[in-house]
């Protein structure tokens, strides 16, 4: 059986992506695994990231990206998402990622979540708007070891989406005040949503990113995390990298992880990460 996880924060340039992506690559390539990303982040970088901006726009125009799943669910007569157009095979520039798979996120997904809520019910009312993903993709999870889910940085309906298909859930975050605000309103409303659907949807974990050690405010919330209840901490810390900004762009060669992440430790850190991930999912 596959292991889907959801990424997830409420603040945004936390690094949630660039691990989503990172912890993806590093399965593939250092793991032997089969991973599945499903960027539901409208932001579309998870997408950029693994497949390259020219790409994704010819995805986009042609209607294989998610957006495409859930503007079925406002337009039931007219259903033209199909899993296996849109899946995207073999992506990334990393060298031996051979086994990580996509399914594309698009711009137009901010229109269309705030939309959902409205969705018909259908004739027996089996069309909950928080099952559109699980319908769509559960018949294919176990082709894979794991699925990593990039929710948006809310707790709207196509991040529940993501949940409800994931048995557990990270949250990156800078260690700083403005980062970690809303962690316990994540756990707590993550919780609720478990109870309500009547799954185990668990908190793997908290993980610091961007650390810089000569901050003493880095230090000292990092601290206060390890030694909160929210949710347990990684024991890997991402430390801040100037060429993360470089990682970001898709090239048309194949790179090592050390090549794209740097030398100066990041992609031994996401190494780590991966190992940590893999070893508690597996427990």
């Amino acid at each position: 059986m596959a292991h889907v996880f959801s990424t997830i924060n409420l603040k945004g340039g936390v690094g949630k992506t660039t691990t989503t992506v990172a912890v993806a690559e590093t399965l593939s390539s250092e793991f032997g695994k089969k991973v599945l990303v499903i960027d539901l982040d409208p932001q579309t970088n998870a997408t950029t990231m693994l497949i390259g901006e020219d790409k994704w726009r010819t995805l986009n125009d042609s209607g294989r990206t998610l957006a495409r799943l859930f503007k079925d669910a406002l337009e039931p007569d007219n259903k033209q998402f199909n899993f296996d157009a849109a899946l995207q095979k073999n992506v990334s520039d990393v060298s031996g990622t051979h086994k990580l798979d996509l399914l594309p996120s698009s711009l137009d997904l901010i229109d269309v979540q705030d939309r959902l809520a409205a969705a018909p019910s259908g004739k027996y009312f089996s069309n909950n708007p928080i099952e559109l993903l699980w319908k769509a993709v559960k018949s294919r999870l176990d082709d894979y070891d794991v699925v990593i889910v990039d929710c948006p940085p809310n707790l709207g309906i196509i991040t529940l989406n993501g949940l409800r298909i994931s048995d557990g859930y990270i949250i990156p975050t800078i260690p700083d005040i403005l980062s970690t605000y809303g962690i316990p309103q994540i756990v707590t409303r993550v919780r609720d949503f478990a109870d309500e659907i009547g799954e185990s949807i668990e908190p793997l974990g908290i993980v610091v990113t961007k650390f810089q050690a000569n901050s003493s405010v880095h230090a000292n919330v990092m601290r206060n995390l390890r030694a909160g209840k929210d949710a347990p901490v990684f024991a890997t810390v991402i430390p801040q990298a100037n060429n993360i900004a470089g990682a970001a762009e898709h090239q048309s060669y194949a790179r090592t992880l050390k090549q794209k992440y740097g030398y100066g430790g990041l992609a031994e850190s996401y190494r780590s990460l991966a190992q940590e991930i893999i070893t508690k999912l597996e427990a």
